[in-house]
């Protein structure tokens, strides 16, 4: 099931987060991606990777741009009782590359990579051993 392999610690940061505040906080938990909220709302997520393709890579001020100037809006759920075969189908679909784990009443209880999916199906595939020795792929 998804819920052994995804990532449990979730951290939420106001859209307003600037983006240097967010990098601080995936180092210092060793994660990949924030969630970003508006309120009391899922508002989007933030990865590693769109702070560096949409923010660095676009001159953008790190200390001055925002989590929700960068964020993806299109928040994509499963289930945490799906299986990880199910998981990467959706990612397929997609076309991400984590997915906000729920409960059976929405609530989020984590983070599933593309990473921790090969590392479940495919220990032995080239991405589950990159993934295995990297955290939080």
């Amino acid at each position: 099931m998804v819920k052994d392999v995804m990532t449990p610690q979730v951290v939420y940061l106001p859209a307003e987060t600037t983006l240097d505040e967010a990098a601080r906080a995936m180092r210092e938990k060793d994660i990949g991606d924030v969630v970003v909220t508006e309120g009391a709302s899922l508002a989007g997520v933030v990865t590693d990777r769109d702070i560096v393709v949409r923010a660095v890579a676009e001159r953008r001020d790190p200390a001055s741009t925002t989590v929700g100037d960068v964020a993806s809006r299109d928040l994509v759920m499963i289930q945490q009782d799906a299986s990880p075969s199910q998981a990467a189908e959706v990612m397929r679909e997609r076309a991400v590359r984590r997915l906000l784990v729920c409960d059976n009443d929405r609530r989020l209880v984590g983070v599933v990579s593309l990473g921790d999916l090969a590392v479940r199906m495919d220990p032995n595939s080239a991405l589950g051993k990159i993934s295995s020795a990297a955290p939080n792929a």
